[in-house]
């Protein structure tokens, strides 16, 4: 059985587990598009791309001013391959990249610094970017309530292109009321 995905959650179940079926995957074939698009993502934030396309549509021109990414922190929470290509795309874009792994990390070559997950909620007031890219495992099944949510900066951008579930919905919801 292939999955045309990196992660094989969505086809895991007992059955599966217990027979003699080789599970596949598409793993390094998103490394680079999955990477791309969340720099697209931080630029389209920190640019105001939406704000710049409605006025164009109103056939309005004015100067407006926007935000810089040089130099701005972001953690991207996952280092695993496509976190990786992630940290050296928005590392080239001049964003200060930490990574957030299982094991707390001071000479990563993609990373540098690699706090622990276990203390994310201790890390994540420093970021103005958290990147979600971890894979759906027991330890990171809702990584992201409202305890870890609340505790991110105010006017921080989140950018989830995990799992969902690594997020809870409702908690999201609230937080961001």
């Amino acid at each position: 059985l292939h999955i045309a995905s990196a992660g094989v959650d969505p086809v895991m179940f007992d059955g599966l587990r217990d027979s003699d079926v080789v599970l596949t995957n598409s793993r390094g074939v998103f490394d680079g598009p999955i990477a791309e698009y969340v720099l697209g993502v931080v630029l389209a934030f920190a640019k105001d791309f939406a704000g710049s396309l409605r006025l164009q549509d109103q056939h309005r021109w004015q100067h407006r001013e926007t935000e810089r990414v040089a130099g701005r922190p972001v953690l991207v929470v996952g280092t695993g391959p496509i976190g990786r290509a992630t940290a050296r795309l928005l590392r080239a874009a001049g964003l200060r990249v930490t990574g957030a792994g299982r094991r707390a990390r001071d000479d990563d070559p993609d990373f540098g610094t690699v706090v622990p997950t276990d203390a994310l909620t201790e890390h994540l007031p420093g970021y103005d970017f958290v990147v979600a890219v971890a894979p759906l495992t027991g330890a990171t099944r809702h990584l992201f309530d409202a305890r870890t949510l609340g505790a991110m900066r105010p006017g921080a951008r989140f950018v989830n292109v995990g799992r969902g579930e690594l997020v809870v919905t409702d908690d999201l919801i609230e937080v961001l009321r």
